[in-house]
């Protein structure tokens, strides 16, 4: 038996992704958390991992954007929606799956850098696998206004760019 990573279409796959989004976020938890309010992007491409066991376990949303870092244009790759199964989860697919994220994002030479957004349970982990908290502000769009993002804690990860502090606006909604 063998693990299956797949990296497809965003809009495409959403249709595969979703129960796993709905098993691993139900909408009574949802809408109690602080992130629960917000009007997120949908992915330009996602990483999907089967396991042996059956039916997917993992997935990884993967965006790009360009926004600005400090007033500069930057090319921004981003993950977002990431999600493991329950009953799977401290087997290594969400770091599979990253794994594959960085990796397709390094194929798209002209991204600068990565952005996640984490709660602080996830740290450590983030941490581990090099991402560095960003101490400086993120704005993004909602419906209708522009706002400082801070649901939740940006980290990004080194490409030719590594963005520590300052101001980074998405130029679009969060992911």
């Amino acid at each position: 038996m063998s693990i299956e990573i797949d990296v497809l279409n965003g809009d495409a796959s959403w249709p595969t992704a979703e129960p796993l989004f709905k098993a691993v976020w139900p909408a009574d938890v949802v809408e109690k958390l602080p992130w629960g309010h917000v009007k997120w992007a949908n992915a330009d491409l996602r990483v999907l991992i089967d396991a042996p066991q059956g039916g997917l376990v993992c997935h990884v949303g993967i965006y790009f954007r360009q926004g600005t870092w400090d007033g500069r244009k930057v090319q921004i790759g981003g993950i977002g929606g990431v999600a493991t199964r329950e009953d799977c989860r401290r087997q290594g697919y969400a770091s599979l799956a990253l794994d594959a994220a960085i990796q397709t994002m390094r194929h798209h030479e002209a991204v600068q850098f990565a952005l996640l957004f984490c709660e602080p349970h996830n740290f450590a982990f983030y941490q581990s696998r090099g991402w560095h908290p960003f101490t400086g502000e993120v704005y993004a769009q909602q419906p209708e206004v522009r706002v400082r993002f801070e649901a939740m804690a940006p980290f990004v990860y080194d490409f030719s760019r590594k963005p520590r502090q300052g101001v980074i606006d998405l130029c679009g909604l969060p992911w």
